[in-house]
């Protein structure tokens, strides 16, 4: 069988296709959970749909070599680019029995918790939250009616970047903000990056051979995300009603005094755009030094740029911040997980986090971090600690797209 994994933007169709080896795609892990046993087929980039020129990327995976297609044409809409991925993976003989596609969706509000095969009621229910990821998820919708009015014998699922922070409790996921506000429009902490966040959690659980840990994951990337784990159950995390809250981002602010919004539209006379348009794009770590990458910011730095050196640090400290605080809501540490681009591949900013919370028995052993390469480890899993360390320290190599690809499988089973 194989899942096909789709994440659609407003002008791009991102996939991967998977096989599940003769197995259903599940083995038992050391968790006690299931773990994705999923060999990659395929994967592809769709751009610049509807525009005059688009390109198409194709990656075509057969045993240890890896084909690479390359095709520059108009792309019409999200129907003429998900023909055409269909169409190259047929002709690779790679699509043979599709038991599933599954869409990222980033907003599921709280009326969707788990993974949910597509029905017409679930469409209308997704349309619904377009408020809340009014830039998300009307992409994604697009890439589930394609995807659906094209292949209608298979079995469409809906994975929620919200749904692994449904487990959040109410004292976490509440804002200290009227009950109408609450109950009429939805304001309350909804959480992002979750297929990321469970992921990493399961593979370092299995990594540690232990399913109680107390952990916390951060995902850090141009967006970034802290979460708090108790026994592979999120109990808190930092991004909010959106994903604007909390850590600071490539672009985006995190955490600020609310009254910002309304002393820049009285003061600076700012329309309500203008100011979101700042907080989401213009901020962050470009709003404080002029650059997003931070393998520049960091070489910045080290020449002397007073203003990258404030960015890091400012961005460092957010962290710390984060990690005292989840570790006083799980009332205990037992590891620390490093993801994404970031997370995985910046040893630097890795140990300028940790340096600063001995206080926890956080530490880090320097030859191990600057050493560690997560996509060359077995398991996708390195230890940043040292020997006999109170509290283990990971990197841990993410794949969304593969935890899709396994929940997708399984709601397809439980359907």
């Amino acid at each position: 069988m194989q899942v096909l994994v789709l994440n659609s933007g407003s002008s791009s169709i991102k996939y991967r296709l998977f096989g599940d080896g003769g197995d259903g795609g599940m083995t038992p892990g050391a968790t006690g959970g299931v773990a994705a046993a999923l060999e990659e087929l395929a994967a592809g980039l769709i751009e610049r749909i509807g525009e005059s020129e688009g390109r198409l990327t194709h990656r075509i995976t057969r045993g240890s070599t890896r084909e690479e297609q390359v095709e520059e044409r108009r792309v019409a809409d999200h129907a003429d680019g998900f023909d055409a991925l269909i169409r190259v993976l047929e002709e690779a003989e790679l699509i043979s029995a599709l038991a599933a596609i599954g869409h990222r969706v980033v907003h599921g509000g709280a009326e969707f918790v788990a993974p949910t095969v597509i029905d017409d009621r679930v469409i209308e229910r997704i349309r619904a939250q377009i408020p809340l990821a009014p830039l998300h998820n009307p992409a994604n919708l697009t890439g589930i009616e394609v995807a659906t009015r094209l292949r209608p014998d298979v079995p469409q699922v809906a994975v929620f970047d919200t749904a692994f922070h449904a487990t959040l409790p109410p004292h976490a996921y509440r804002y200290a903000v009227a009950e109408e506000v609450v109950t009429r429009h939805g304001v309350r902490r909804y959480g992002f990056h979750g297929t990321s966040h469970a992921y990493v959690s399961r593979r370092a659980a299995e990594h540690l051979g232990r399913d109680d840990l107390a952990m916390i994951t951060l995902h850090l990337g141009n967006g970034a995300s802290a979460a708090a784990i108790d026994a592979g159950r999120s109990v808190d995390t930092s991004m909010g009603l959106s994903p604007l809250e909390g850590l600071v981002m490539g672009t985006r602010s995190g955490d600020l005094d609310p009254a910002v919004v309304f002393h820049l539209v009285r003061q600076a006379g700012m329309s309500l755009d203008e100011v979101d348009e700042l907080l989401n794009r213009r901020s962050g770590l470009v709003g404080m030094c002029g650059d997003n990458d931070l393998r520049v910011v960091q070489q910045r730095a080290d020449h002397g740029d007073e203003a990258a050196a404030t960015a890091l640090e400012v961005y460092a400290y957010r962290l710390r911040k984060y990690v005292g605080a989840y570790t006083a809501a799980l009332g205990r540490l037992d590891a620390l997980v490093f993801t994404a681009g970031v997370g995985e591949n910046d040893a630097a900013m890795r140990a300028r986090v940790v340096d600063g919370l001995g206080v926890l028995g956080l530490t880090i052993d320097p030859e191990r971090n600057t050493a560690a390469d997560v996509h060359a480890a077995p398991d996708g899993v390195a230890d940043l600690h040292p020997d006999g360390a109170a509290v283990a320290v990971l990197a841990v190599a993410t794949d969304e797209e593969r935890e899709i690809a396994t929940e997708s499988l399984q709601a397809v089973r439980a359907g």
